[in-house]
């Protein structure tokens, strides 16, 4: 399996390079040359097959030769050793619970799977990688703290995340700056949008490509976005009717997680249909309208992991559908839920059904409400992306009770936060990353 720049100015390169250089040369993001299907007797008999065993058959063809079979059983069984259960909430919608990983969020499934795989190249070939590989990564919340949970005290391997002063969860912020070694927090004033501009101006660099190994862990990375098809399937797997597809409702900012399911549904996976779930920041509900793609400046809200104004996974869409958009118009549905329905829908999911969501869980769980509405008849599930208690100072105000503080996260709440304050200036980006200092 090869992969293209989608500029198209970069050459081809297998899942080696792809996932080591995190974009291409050209500022263009990785693109499979060819869409795997999956064989029908294996959708049919998916209950059959264990996680691993799915996992291991989603991926296997997109890392060809890069990885050994025996290795690559390995990383998968490490990258998905947790929980993934699907959860009925009322009788025609169900939740796919994606936080019981070691940063409770769905993060850590792509985030464990590109460290083991960047820790295996740099192990096997360290005479290829004199200078370390230095993993720079923008974060609106959960990406920061899954893949410093899943790089730290790697050899080889420094991670400089950066991320939105103020605009993340208390306990976010905890999960990626407390950890230290080789782990450094970047702490930007500005916006995620500026986070994400300042790391893919560092990618087109020249001066840095020279001096620095860079390569990225956000879902830019195809080691991120592909492993992101597992739950996916997992979640097929545990449906119950299987004659009767489900409507998914994705919470979506970067856009890298729908994009995951999308690629998923390409390969053979059946979906009814499938929901953008957006807040205020509706680029993508504006663009199915329309039929133009229109970035625009972020805006906070209290769902922070989908405050981005400029997907970076959009362009993949597009592509999965062939450049045209009635058929993207035609698989996907998108809705915009303003802060107020979101802590409605939180306060009466838990009032009415006793469920617990997190932010970004009752924005896909409204935008979900809104489609069956009109659709009725049809079952949906919707995607929880992160445990409630990582915004405990959003939730808790809304149902007026304590949330039980999972160890993971009371273990964090002692711990001192670290950070270096930097502009969102590309400079002080650069100085930081040649001289240690911003």
């Amino acid at each position: 399996m090869f992969f293209y720049s989608l500029n198209g100015k970069s050459p081809k390169v297998n899942f080696k390079d792809a996932a080591i250089s995190g974009q291409a040369p050209d500022g263009g993001l990785y693109f499979p040359e060819s869409i795997p299907m999956l064989e029908k007797e294996f959708i049919e008999n998916i209950d059959q097959y264990s996680n691993e065993e799915i996992a291991l058959k989603v991926i296997a063809p997109f890392v060809g030769d890069s990885i050994s079979e025996e290795e690559l059983r390995k990383i998968v069984a490490e990258t998905i050793n947790f929980e993934i259960p699907v959860v009925k909430v009322e009788e025609n919608i169900f939740s796919l619970e994606l936080f019981h990983g070691p940063t409770l969020a769905f993060k850590d499934v792509g985030a464990r799977f590109m460290s083991r795989c960047l820790g295996y190249f740099v192990r096997e070939n360290p005479e290829n990688f004199k200078k370390k590989i230095t993993v720079l990564v923008a974060t609106s919340g959960d990406t920061g703290g899954a893949v410093a949970n899943g790089f730290y005290d790697v050899e080889g391997i420094e991670v400089v995340i950066l991320y939105p002063s103020g605009k993340v969860s208390s306990v976010q912020e905890l999960q990626l700056t407390t950890l230290g070694k080789n782990i450094t927090a970047l702490e930007v004033d500005g916006t995620f949008d500026d986070c994400q501009r300042l790391v893919k101006q560092a990618f087109t660099d020249e001066i840095l490509q020279q001096e620095l190994f860079l390569t990225s862990a956000n879902s830019i990375n195809i080691a991120r976005w592909l492993s992101q098809q597992f739950y996916y399937f997992f979640a097929f797997k545990q449906w119950k009717d299987k004659g009767n597809p489900p409507v998914i409702s994705v919470p979506s900012g970067n856009f890298g997680n729908i994009c995951a399911g999308l690629l998923a549904y390409h390969r053979g996976l059946p979906v009814h249909h499938f929901i953008a779930a957006c807040n205020a920041n509706d680029v993508f509900p504006a663009y199915l309208e329309t039929g133009e793609y229109v970035p625009k400046k972020s805006v906070a809200t209290i769902s922070n992991a989908m405050d981005v104004g400029n997907p970076s996974n959009f362009v993949r869409i597009v592509r999965l559908f062939e450049d045209q958009f009635p058929p993207i118009k035609k698989a996907i549905s998108s809705y915009t839920i303003s802060d107020e329905e979101t802590r409605e829908v939180l306060k009466e999911v838990y009032l009415d059904h006793q469920y617990l969501l997190d932010p970004h869980g009752a924005v896909a769980y409204a935008s979900l409400k809104k489609y069956l509405e009109k659709n009725p008849g049809l079952k949906g599930m919707i995607l929880e992306t992160a445990h409630p208690v990582k915004f405990y100072d959003v939730v808790e105000p809304v149902i007026g009770e304590k949330i039980p503080l999972p160890g993971l996260i009371e273990a964090l709440l002692n711990k001192e936060k670290k950070t270096i304050l930097i502009k969102a200036d590309y400079q002080h980006l650069k100085n930081y990353l040649l001289t240690g200092e911003a």
